[in-house]
């Protein structure tokens, strides 16, 4: 009898050890996240929500999609969501603004776009006149804009006119109608415009060097950081797990890539899970040259830029790197 209450003591602790872990995180408030594309680019956002790695890290989350930059950037800012995607652009010039925006992680540094254009533009000399849509000013879909037809040797703006179109949806419609000649598009997405002839002119892999630049980035405030920093590091925890599992689980990813797209094309899926798969970061540090150059950019007026660190804070990732966390997840 003693025996068996030996044993039981131990049981029941445990037990209500854990209904007290249970309850602790049933009771927390909901913390709010943000991604800003429903396809592979934001897809370790949406992996960690549908896998339970927020939950396995003791974070309850609600997860938002916020399509549009500025407004993201204005949630995080509000308060309204506590960590968000966004670019480094958008950070650097929140900053330069005088507000406390920080990216903690960074989990893919270059620009995975490809310029799709119209059949009948043959060369670089096709577009000069011509309009290339974009989502909004200001947005990755911009900056890439600008970067592709500089590199087929021409002067955004200038020789080609890059307008405001929206999402996806409607640069599309907007291609159909012939009212742009092409746009800036993520890999894959050329496998959805079906009934419209189209090709890629150019891509920022066909570039001589890596176009460096804080693409899909995990970004707070300096409070939040400060006051809350173990919730944001377990968040980054589960996105750099949610990267291990996109990487290493192609065909469970491609499912949910396809519930949040709501795109079953498997020319869609394939394509772009083989692109991004190559360029999500392990370790997700910060490309320093990438928000350098962001930082230049977003400067309009003369006066004392901000340092790399003012924006950046690297802290919990190399602290996860040097732990152990990151290597034991891909070599257990």
């Amino acid at each position: 009898m003693k025996k068996q209450a030996r044993l039981f003591y131990p049981t029941a602790l445990s037990a209500l050890a854990l209904l007290m872990l249970v309850d602790a995180v049933q009771g927390q408030e909901k913390v709010r996240i943000s991604y800003s594309s429903s396809d592979t680019t934001n897809a370790v956002y949406f992996i960690a929500q549908e896998r339970g790695f927020y939950k396995k890290y003791g974070v309850e989350t609600e997860l938002v999609f916020i399509q549009s930059t500025p407004i993201s950037v204005t949630s995080i800012i509000a308060g309204d969501v506590k960590v968000g995607n966004a670019a480094g652009s958008a950070v650097a010039s929140a900053v330069i603004g005088g507000v406390g925006l920080v990216t903690v992680a960074c989990y893919i540094n270059t620009l995975p776009y490809e310029l799709v254009v119209q059949e009948s533009v043959k060369s670089a000399e096709d577009l000069r006149g011509k309009s290339i849509g974009i989502s909004r000013i200001g947005s990755a879909s911009d900056t890439a804009a600008h970067v592709l037809i500089r590199g087929l040797g021409l002067t955004p703006v200038k020789d080609v006119p890059i307008i405001q179109v929206g999402g996806p949806g409607e640069r599309a419609a907007a291609f159909r109608g012939g009212r742009i000649v092409g746009f800036p598009s993520p890999p894959g997405i050329i496998q959805l415009a079906q009934g419209m002839p189209h090709k890629v002119l150019i891509s920022t892999a066909d570039l001589p060097k890596r176009f460096d630049f804080p693409y899909i980035c995990a970004n707070t405030t300096r409070t939040f950081l400060s006051t809350q920093r173990e919730t944001v590091r377990r968040i980054v925890m589960a996105l750099i797990e949610a990267t291990h599992f996109f990487k290493t689980r192609k065909e469970e990813t491609k499912k949910i890539v396809a519930k949040y797209s709501r795109q079953n094309n498997e020319g869609f899926l394939e394509d772009s899970w083989q692109a991004m798969a190559k360029l999500y970061e392990r370790v997700p540090l910060v490309t320093r040259p990438g928000m350098e150059q962001q930082i230049q950019e977003a400067m309009r007026k003369p006066g004392t830029a901000p340092k790399f660190e003012d924006i950046v804070d690297e802290s919990i990732v190399r602290e996860l790197d040097k732990s152990g966390f990151i290597s034991k997840l891909y070599n257990p």
